[in-house]
Order: structure tokens, then C-alpha cells, then sequence
């Protein structure tokens, strides 16, 4: 719930987010991980590519640490339209992902999560603030720092050498 949340966070640790059943995620519980946290849609162009990629990605990397949280949202074309129930069928049947699948939710406007707005305090380029399109990417250092923000048209293979030094990273802190 986003008014648990802190008013101004100084980490993603600090949020709150939804579950796809509807139940409350501290974030702090993925302290200590590197987190790719991704805007996703099941009727999108970049679909099935971006899905093929994260599940790639995640099954290589999730034992060192990675973690993969997927946030829905029908902003975009109405490229997501239905409920948490069927998005969750939707992404375990046909691309048989292991990572989280949350709440839909808002990226942009009045009316979104402050996850997003947390994601979007960094200075990205020409784009301002605001999530361009479906499959947005943000990389999460494990102190819960935003450190990368990555295009929609980025494919989640092209992060491999961002992910690798985030992880070496960390397992040298160890």
C-alpha cells in the first residue's frame, strides 16, 4: 500500500508494492540483490522477445543474485487489459517465467505507483521523466540504488554486461 511507504525513500528498500493477489511487498526483502525491474504488457510487440530475454537472463543469473520484478501496466496501446489473474496465467503458461509478477499498476501521470516515481527521480537523457512504452528497464544496485535505466526498445540480453559487474560487485563485497 503506497501510503506505508515512505514520503521521500532513500532506497527502493523504502517501498511498498502489490502482489498480483493483491497482498503487500516490503521491497526491503530483496536487500542485498541486484533487482531488473521491468513495465511489462502480454500484448505488446516486444512481447515475446523481452520475455524470452528475462527468462534467460533470470534462469543464468537468479542464483547470483538476481531477481526479476515484473510490474503490468495498460498505459501503452491497452496492451495489458486483463486482470492480475490472467496476466499471471498468461506469463507462467506461455513463457513459463519464475520471477514475480505484480499488481498493474501506473508508470506515468497523476495517478502512479511510487515505485515508478522513485525509479524516475535519476536524470535520463532526452526523455524527461516519463516511461516511453512497454518494457522500460531499470537496473537496481543492491543497496536498493537506482543505477540504469534502460530504453523499451533495449533488449534485456544487451544488460549482461551491466548485470555481470553489478553482480561481481557484489560478490566481492562478500
Amino acid at each position: 500500500m503506497a501510503s506505508q511507504s515512505k514520503k521521500n525513500p532513500e532506497s527502493i528498500y523504502d517501498l511498498i508494492v502489490k502482489d498480483a493477489k493483491g497482498n503487500d511487498v516490503d521491497l526491503s526483502i530483496y536487500k542485498g540483490k541486484v533487482l531488473l525491474i521491468v513495465n511489462v504488457a502480454s500484448k505488446c510487440g516486444m512481447t515475446n522477445s523481452n520475455y524470452t530475454e528475462l527468462n534467460q537472463l533470470y534462469e543464468k543469473y537468479k542464483e547470483q543474485g538476481l531477481e526479476i520484478l515484473a510490474f503490468p501496466c495498460n498505459q501503452f496501446g491497452e496492451e495489458e487489459p486483463g486482470s492480475n489473474d490472467q496476466i499471471a496465467e498468461f506469463v507462467c503458461s506461455r513463457f513459463r517465467s519464475e520471477f514475480p509478477v505484480f499488481d498493474k499498476i501506473d508508470v506515468n501521470g497523476d495517478n502512479a505507483s511510487p515505485l515508478y516515481k522513485y525509479l524516475k527521480l535519476g536524470k535520463w537523457g532526452i526523455f524527461g521523466d516519463d516511461i516511453q512504452w512497454n518494457f522500460a528497464k531499470f537496473l537496481v544496485s543492491k543497496d536498493g540504488q537506482v543505477v540504469h535505466r534502460y530504453y523499451p526498445t533495449t533488449p534485456p540480453l544487451s544488460l549482461e554486461y551491466d548485470l555481470k559487474k553489478l553482480l561481481e560487485h557484489s560478490q566481492n563485497e562478500k
